[in-house]
């Protein structure tokens, strides 16, 4: 019998060389980071971007140089609405025009017209930043979270920085098939896959966790079906990753409604997006006891921690494994994660030699035609 041909078709790209797509919004700080009147160093994919907090409260966002000489805006004093530099004291507005060289005399050359600005917004305790075109700003989907806002849940914070590509955390959270990790925090617990949907930009799994036995982290049964009050109620386990977020929602059977919420968001920090800043807002009911929540919530951030930091050693190490080794060597068999790496592959862009300064040349830097512009759109790089 003649031998089947062998394939022609090349095989996928790899996806740890693949560079999340800016033309989405990213959370690059905790509001509380950026203390009134003040200013603080946040970073996307390589790209170093100053946030200052005006007199008035609004955030804004600027590449984090000065453009006389390269020195950071972030180490800048604010004054009013605008950012003043520490070394020459030029200051800075919103937009990343200059607005005042304290010292130029009149007629006296053609001084830069100022830096990069980013479109900025303030939600749910966290600054985002929209780092790709920002013509695409205004119609590029904004995280919502009704029940972050809702009086019927609470929410807890995390900021963390994660040495590892950005794909891992999706993987980690998308396969629950790892619960083997945490059999010390968790129990036994047997997370059955119920199904999933793939889409374009989507992969949606659904998992049912039934409780085996064993000895568990107090603060995993408060957040699960057992709830604070007790019972041996299995949870229905929903985790979607909607490019370029993750949710993950956990219904106990037989409830109305979930007994907690976890938005999450990777971004990356270096120009290899090999390391990323990891945010998380975990929404978690209310119980009818009031104060109870209160009680447990020390409970909780210790077990969230601890699965988290469990978590970690591990995508840390498969980003290790994956350096030693100089591509991916990974032999993947859930179709799940097959599906949520296409997602994450197709709605990425390719990564390049170091740091791609997506406004073109910075405001105010030779070209053929004069300094370049600024603080209006720019292309994508």
């Amino acid at each position: 019998m003649a031998a089947e041909p062998a394939s022609t078709a090349d095989p996928p790209a790899d996806l740890r060389r693949t560079g999340i797509n800016p033309d989405h919004w990213y959370p690059v700080a905790v509001s509380g980071s950026v203390p009134g009147r003040g200013t603080f160093a946040a970073v996307f994919a390589g790209e170093r971007i100053a946030l200052y907090r005006g007199e008035s409260g609004t955030v804004y966002a600027v590449e984090d140089r000065c453009a006389h000489r390269q020195v950071p805006l972030s180490m800048g004093t604010v004054e009013g609405e605008t950012l003043r530099c520490c070394y020459h004291a030029w200051a800075y507005r919103g937009n990343g025009r200059i607005s005042q060289i304290p010292y130029l005399p009149k007629g006296v050359g053609r001084p830069p017209r100022g830096v990069r600005s980013y479109p900025v917004r303030e939600a749910y305790g966290l600054v985002f930043v929209f780092p790709g075109d920002p013509e695409k700003a205004e119609q590029a989907p904004f995280p919502r979270l009704p029940e972050f806002r809702s009086g019927r849940y609470r929410t807890m914070t995390f900021s963390r920085t994660v040495r590892c590509h950005y794909s891992f955390m999706h993987e980690n959270l998308l396969d629950m098939n790892h619960q083997f990790l945490h059999r010390g925090v968790l129990g036994r617990v047997q997370p059955r896959l119920l199904g999933y949907e793939t889409g374009p930009t989507s992969v949606e799994a659904r998992y049912l966790f039934v409780p085996a036995g064993g000895r568990k982290d107090r603060g995993a049964g408060l957040l699960s079906g057992e709830g604070i009050g007790g019972g041996r109620n299995p949870d229905l386990i929903t985790i979607r990753t909607e490019y370029p977020y993750q949710t993950l929602r956990a219904v106990p059977e037989k409830a109305r409604r979930p007994a907690f919420l976890l938005w999450a968001a990777y971004v990356p920090e270096d120009a290899e997006q090999r390391t990323h800043h990891a945010y998380g807002l975990l929404m978690i009911a209310k119980p009818p006891v009031p104060g109870a929540l209160t009680v447990a919530w020390p409970l909780i951030r210790r077990f969230t921690e601890r699965v988290f930091a469990e978590d970690r050693r591990a995508v840390e190490a498969e980003q290790r494994a994956w350096e030693e080794q100089g591509e991916d060597w990974n032999h993947e068999v859930f179709p799940l994660i097959l599906d949520v790496r296409k997602v994450l592959r197709d709605n990425g862009v390719p990564l390049g030699p170091g740091p791609v300064r997506r406004g073109g040349p910075a405001c105010g830097a030779p070209s053929p035609d004069g300094p370049a512009p600024c603080g209006g759109p720019h292309p994508s790089g």
